[in-house]
């Protein structure tokens, strides 16, 4: 497994700290895999040639345009990552875009489907912190992940920080996976929330095990296994001291560690139980220190 970060920024666009710092600084924390995302500038290099890091080519795209409401305003930013030039990457080093300009997530779409077509995947960036409930982006196409924990937004709004908005989505049939991010702008925020993928450690790997949702996401907590077999859904991880499943329906099932004990494996029945579970199925653990992880759903088709 793969420890990777999908969301950062360096002094190329509104960071505070020098590409070549950021790259040090995740290499430190024990990153396999970096993109580094500055606002509009698609960025290939490894700004630290002597650090052994896998640079995941890519930069953060947003709507330059406010959505209209009735109060304050809403935005769209989005994630865009793909593979080299090489490989069929349509965006060039060092390539400037400017924003957005729509009102609303149907004219955004075009948007999307030129990254898109530049054989980039894209993640949708901190709905809380946007001021962007599902039905702002809910016809969005083509993303294949959103951000369920963004570093910065929690650590400095108290946002973005426990897939408010996933489960809405993936209720309506929106099928989405979930990434943890940092979207590092200082690097107090540096490696507090990641991916963790089964891939091998190149650009190509790494890019199709994201796509097929060959990950799971974490502030801490480790995840070795999630399966559902003879209609349980099974967990099995590190240390916890809270499971909760979620899935399209009320309540979400919780269980807690006894006092003084941890949890390392739990099944829920999800077969022989009042709850209706047809669509999809996800986990989230809490340790003792308050760190979660998150596991993709499995979909029940």
């Amino acid at each position: 497994m793969l420890k990777g970060a999908l969301h950062s920024h360096s002094t190329r666009s509104d960071g505070c700290d020098l590409p070549e710092d950021v790259v040090r600084l995740y290499k430190e924390r024990g990153f396999d895999f970096l993109a580094i995302t500055d606002h509009r500038r698609y960025n290939y290099q490894n700004f630290a040639p002597d650090v052994d890091i896998t640079i995941i080519p890519g930069m953060e795209f947003d709507n330059g345009r406010n959505i209209p409401c009735e109060h304050g305003f809403r935005t769209f930013h989005t994630v865009c990552i793909g593979p080299t030039e090489e490989d069929g990457n349509g965006f060039a080093h060092d390539e400037m875009l400017d924003s957005a300009n729509a009102p609303d997530q149907e004219a955004y779409q075009p948007y999307l489907d030129d990254i898109h077509a530049k054989n980039n995947l894209t993640i949708y960036c901190h709905p809380q912190w946007s001021s962007t409930p599902p039905r702002y982006f809910d016809k969005q196409q083509g993303n294949f992940a959103m951000e369920i924990w963004n570093s910065g937004c929690a650590l400095e709004y108290d946002m973005d920080k426990d897939a408010m908005y996933w489960d809405d989505l993936l209720g309506r049939g929106i099928r989405l996976f979930g990434v943890a991010t940092d979207d590092a702008h200082h690097h107090t925020q540096i490696g507090k929330g990641w991916v963790m993928v089964n891939a091998e450690n190149n650009v190509n790997s790494i890019l199709n095990a994201l796509k097929n949702g060959a990950f799971y996401s974490t502030t801490g907590p480790e995840i070795y296994d999630f399966y559902v077999e003879n209609g349980k859904a099974v967990i099995e991880c590190s240390p916890i001291k809270k499971v909760r499943l979620h899935a399209d329906c009320h309540p979400n099932r919780v269980e807690m560690a006894p006092f003084g004990k941890t949890l390392t494996r739990m099944e829920f029945d999800i077969a022989n139980c009042r709850f209706v579970y047809d669509d999809y199925v996800r986990i989230s653990v809490v340790d003792e220190d308050g760190h979660c992880a998150w596991t993709n759903p499995i979909f029940f088709d």
